[in-house]
C-alpha cells in the first residue's frame, strides 16, 4: 500500500443508524458468535438469489476509483431497477476488526423485490480513492456514478436512492443536474445536505443563526483522514477483494470526552487540541480553494462551489422526505420540502411526501409501542418505513400501481401529547391560526422562580428583564434538537426545571389551556433586545409545561447580533443600551397542550456546545481565547412587542 496526501474538505453528514439501509458505523464492536451466525445463514441465501460483485472499483471522471458492491437478482427476467446507497461509512463485508459489515438482510429483502441494491463509498473512505472535497468533486460523483449504473446491461434504467445522514445529504445536490435515469430518492435526516434555503443558512447544519453548530466538530474528527492508507492505482479489482479480507482500513482513534474537549479556546484549535488528523476545520490544505471552515461566514462564496444544495438550484425529482422533531435541522428540513412543492414542475411538485417523526437523528425505526425520547413517553410512534418506501420506489422505478403509497397523504406528521399520527396535504396542516404571545413582567423573569408570562395584550411600560452572561459560565445544552455530539449532548426531551434555577435563563409562561391546543406548524419568535457588548447572542426554547411542572423542550434556536440584518450583508455591532429588534429563523413542532398544560419559552445567551459560545468581543470569535461578560436585556411593551407567535391547529 502507499499513503496518500491530499486534501480532504468536509462531508456533508454525520454517522448514525439507516433506517432503510443500516451500517453500524460505530467502531470497535465485533460481531457476537450469534450475530455472526445469523450473517453467514444470510450470506447463503443471498448467494443463492443474487450476482454478487463485491469492491468493484469503478471511475469517476477525473480518474478516482470509487469501491462498490453490487447485488443483483439472478432470477429476473429483464433489466431490473436499481436502489443506490453512497456512504462514507464502513460496509465491508469481512468483520476484519470492528464488526461493521453492511446490513445483509435489506439487501436481502431488495434482491427479493426485483432490485438491484448497489453500494459505494465515497471518495476518500475505505477501498475509495481520494480525498472527499464538499467543493467539488463529491457532486461529479453521483452524477457520473448514475450515468454509470443507467448503461449497465442488466439495469433498466431507473435509479433510486436512499439513505439516512451522510448517505442522504448528497442525495438533492445530484438531484439538481436533473438526469433522466435518476427517478426518485428517499432522503432521511438530510439537513446537512441543506445550503441555503430561504430563511435559513445552515449551509450544511454548520450554523444556526450564524453560531456554529458543535456537532461537526466532534463528526469531523474521525472524518479528516488526508493522510490515510490507499492501494496503488493499478490494484485490481481480485486484489482490493482478497485485500479487504484482511484491512478494514478504519481510523482508530483514541476516544474523546467531547463534554471537556469542546471548551477548549480558541475554538479554531479545537481538533488540534484532541491531536486530531489535519483537515478543512482549521487548517491550510495543500489546494485550499474554500478556505478553513471555522472562518466562514453564513454566506461564505466556498458554501455554494460545491456538494450542498442551494434553493436557487432545481429539484425536480420525486421525493420521499423522512424527518424527525429532536432532529438537528427539522425547519430547514421542512423549509426545503415546501420549496420543492412550491419551485418544481407541477406534476414533480405533487409527487413529494413528507414524514416527521417524534424520535431523534435517524431514529425512525427505533421507535417502539411506548417510544420514549429522552425522558418523553410518545406512545406508539411505530410506522411502516420499509413498506412506504418500496411502495414509492416500485411507482417510480417498476412503473408499478402503489396502494400503498396511493394512500399515503402528503404529510405525515407525528403529534407528541396527543401521541398519535396525523395527516394533512400542506406543511402547516390548512386551516392552521397564527396565535401570538406577548412576553412580559415586572422586569423579574430571572428563572423558573421570576415573574415571567406569555400575554395574550403587549404591556403598556417597558420593564426590561436583564442576566449576565459570562462565556465561561454558559447555559449548558440540556437535551434538545441535536445529533452527533458524542458525550457531550444528549437529544431529546428532558424535564428543563433543573436548567431554570439559574438566573441567566429567563422564564416565560403562558396561563394553563383551559382547552386541548394543538400546535403544529412554524413558531416564530421576535425579541426587542440590548446589551453593553459590541456583539453577543441570544437563544429560545420552547416548551410544554405539565400540571405538575415538568417542562419538556419542543425546539431550540439562537441567533448572532452581528449578523441581526442578515446573512447576505456585512456583519454589524451593538451600541451599548441601544435596542434592535432581533428575530429568529422559524422554529417548529408538532405538540398537543392538554387542557391544563402550558407554553413556556426561556430566553438566554448560550445553550452550550449545543452551539459555540459568542465571546462577546466583537472579534473573530474562532481564534480568541479571552472573553467579555455581556449584560444583556429583553424588552417588552407597546414600544418593544417582543412575542412569539406559534401555528395552532383546531379540532
Amino acid at each position: 500500500m502507499k499513503t496518500s496526501v491530499s486534501r480532504t474538505l468536509f462531508a456533508t453528514g454525520i454517522s448514525c443508524a439507516l433506517v432503510v439501509t443500516t451500517l453500524h458505523a460505530q467502531q470497535g464492536t465485533p460481531l457476537t458468535p450469534e450475530q455472526r451466525e445469523q450473517r453467514n445463514q444470510t450470506e447463503k441465501q443471498l448467494e443463492s438469489l443474487a450476482v454478487i460483485e463485491r469492491k468493484v472499483m469503478i471511475s469517476m471522471r477525473d480518474g478516482v476509483r470509487l469501491a462498490t458492491d453490487i447485488y443483483r437478482p439472478k432470477n429476473a427476467t429483464g433489466p431490473v431497477p436499481i436502489i443506490f446507497v453512497r456512504t462514507p461509512y464502513n460496509f465491508n463485508y469481512w468483520d476484519v476488526r470492528n464488526g461493521v459489515p453492511a446490513d445483509m438482510n435489506n439487501i436481502l429483502t431488495a434482491i427479493k423485490r426485483g432490485y438491484a441494491y448497489v453500494i459505494q463509498n465515497e471518495r476518500g473512505h475505505f477501498f475509495s480513492e481520494g480525498n472527499y472535497d464538499i467543493l467539488g468533486a463529491p457532486r461529479t460523483d453521483g452524477y457520473d456514478m448514475i450515468e454509470w449504473l443507467s448503461k449497465q446491461p442488466w439495469a433498466n434504467g431507473k435509479i433510486g436512492t436512499t439513505g439516512c445522514s451522510s448517505t442522504a445529504e448528497y442525495q438533492m445536490g445530484i438531484a439538481a443536474y436533473g438526469q433522466a435515469a435518476y427517478a426518485a430518492m428517499n432522503v432521511q435526516s438530510f439537513g446537512a445536505g441543506v445550503g441555503r434555503v430561504r430563511p435559513y443558512y445552515e449551509q450544511g447544519n454548520w450554523y444556526r443563526g450564524g453560531a456554529v453548530q458543535m456537532l461537526f466538530i466532534t463528526w469531523l474528527y474521525g472524518e479528516q483522514n488526508q493522510v490515510r492508507p490507499m492501494f496503488p492505482p493499478n490494484a485490481t479489482q481480485e486484489d482490493v477483494l482478497r485485500a479487504s479480507k484482511a484491512f478494514d482500513l478504519a481510523q482508530q482513534l483514541p476516544p474523546v470526552d467531547w463534554s471537556k474537549a469542546l471548551w477548549h479556546l480558541p475554538e479554531q484549535d479545537i481538533l488540534k487540541a484532541v491531536d486530531a488528523p489535519h483537515g478543512i476545520y482549521a487548517d491550510a490544505m495543500p489546494v485550499d480553494t474554500g478556505g478553513r471552515m471555522i472562518q466562514r461566514t453564513p454566506n461564505d462564496p466556498a458554501w455554494y462551489e460545491g456538494g450542498l444544495y442551494h434553493d436557487d438550484m432545481p429539484l425536480d425529482l420525486p421525493g420521499l422526505w423522512y424527518m424527525t422533531w429532536y432532529d438537528v435541522s427539522v425547519g430547514p428540513n421542512l423549509a426545503l420540502y415546501n420549496h420543492v412543492r412550491k419551485t418544481a414542475k407541477p406534476e414533480i411538485a405533487d409527487e413529494q411526501w413528507a414524514i416527521i417523526a417524534p424520535v431523534t437523528h435517524c431514529a425512525y425505526t427505533r421507535a417502539t409501542e411506548d417510544t420514549i425520547v429522552g425522558e418523553r413517553s410518545m406512545g406508539d410512534a411505530r410506522l411502516d418505513y420499509q413498506e412506504i418506501m418500496y411502495g414509492f420506489f416500485d411507482r417510480f422505478l417498476k412503473g408499478e400501481k402503489s396502494p400503498r403509497l396511493e394512500a399515503l397523504p402528503k404529510v405525515t406528521y407525528f403529534t407528541m401529547g396527543l401521541n398519535k399520527w396525523q395527516s394533512a396535504d400542506t406543511w402547516p396542516p390548512a386551516g392552521a391560526q397564527p396565535l401570538t404571545f406577548y412576553l412580559a413582567s415586572a422586569g423579574h423573569s430571572n428563572s423558573l422562580f421570576g415573574d415571567g408570562a406569555l400575554a395574550s395584550s403587549i404591556p403598556d411600560a417597558d420593564k426590561p428583564d436583564t442576566f449576565t452572561y459570562d462565556p465561561l459560565n454558559p447555559v449548558p445544552s440540556y437535551g434538545g434538537n441535536v445529533c452527533c455530539t458524542g458525550t457531550a449532548v444528549q437529544a431529546g426531551a428532558f424535564d428543563q426545571r433543573k436548567m431554570e434555577t439559574r438566573d441567566d435563563i429567563l422564564v416565560y409562561t403562558s396561563e394553563p389551556f383551559k382547552e386541548g391546543t394543538e400546535l403544529s406548524g412554524p413558531i416564530d419568535a421576535t425579541l426587542y433586545v440590548s446589551s453593553d457588548v459590541r456583539d453577543t447572542d441570544f437563544t429560545i426554547k420552547v416548551l410544554d409545561v405539565y400540571p405538575d411542572g415538568r417542562a419538556y423542550n419542543l425546539d431550540e434556536s439562537i441567533q448572532r447580533l452581528r449578523y441581526r440584518d442578515g446573512y447576505d450583508k456585512p456583519q454589524v455591532w451593538m451600541e451599548k443600551g441601544k435596542v434592535y429588534e432581533v428575530t429568529f429563523q422559524p422554529l417548529e413542532t408538532s405538540n398537543y397542550f392538554e387542557p391544563g398544560h402550558s407554553l413556556r419559552i426561556e430566553i438566554s445567551s448560550s445553550n452550550f456546545p449545543r452551539f459555540d459560545r459568542n465571546l462577546n468581543t466583537g472579534g473573530n470569535n474562532y481564534d480568541e481565547d479571552k472573553t467579555v461578560t455581556a449584560h444583556n436585556s429583553v424588552h417588552h411593551s407597546k414600544q418593544y412587542p417582543s412575542h412569539i407567535t406559534v401555528t395552532a391547529v383546531k379540532h
